[in-house]
């Protein structure tokens, strides 16, 4: 796994044009219930920050693109879990890990709305709590709000971490 994400980040690096729509697959992926348990794409996400300072990368257009792929990702694991309720618990890879959902149900009841945005900060529960959101019924539109705003947050804290120790490590670079 680890010399996957290691060549994904040296194709970004040498392929600049592909920066946003492979952070925008890489949210996505992170996002979406199933597959966020399978491949964690944070790493990825942070080390293609690490790029923006000393490349000639934008990082608008690539915090956008995370941006949506995240708040896409988290609307279909709302949308799956609204629309197969309980049946989502037997459904590989989430069988896997049957504590999971009832945390994310004792989240999203326990916070409401606001445990969409603090959710997706919170490793396994950034995919449990949209799927809970919509098997328990959340209602849609301030599911959605919740759900944009904080993947427009999610993705610039990703990236600007990432920015940060990038620059940081070309200042220790030139200092030596």
């Amino acid at each position: 796994m680890e010399g996957a994400v290691r060549d994904l980040i040296e194709f970004v690096r040498l392929h600049q044009a592909w920066a946003a729509p492979i952070v925008m697959l890489l949210a996505f992926g992170e996002s979406l219930a199933f597959i966020s348990l399978l491949v964690p794409a944070w790493g990825a996400l942070v080390a293609i920050g690490a790029l923006i300072g000393p490349s000639d990368l934008s990082f608008w257009p690539i915090c956008l693109a995370g941006a949506v792929g995240a708040a896409l990702g988290d609307w279909l694991s709302y949308w799956f879990g609204h629309r197969y309720k309980h049946q989502v618990a037997k459904i590989w890879p989430l069988s896997l890990y049957p504590g999971l959902l009832p945390r994310g149900e004792a989240f999203v009841r326990k916070w409401g709305v606001p445990s969409i945005f603090l959710g997706r900060f919170f490793g396994p529960l950034r995919a449990a709590v949209p799927l809970a959101a919509g098997i328990f019924e959340m209602p849609y539109w301030p599911f959605q709000i919740a759900n944009f705003l904080s993947a427009l947050v999610w993705a610039a804290v990703l990236l600007l971490f990432g920015d940060v120790i990038g620059l940081i490590v070309e200042w220790l670079w030139k200092a030596l």
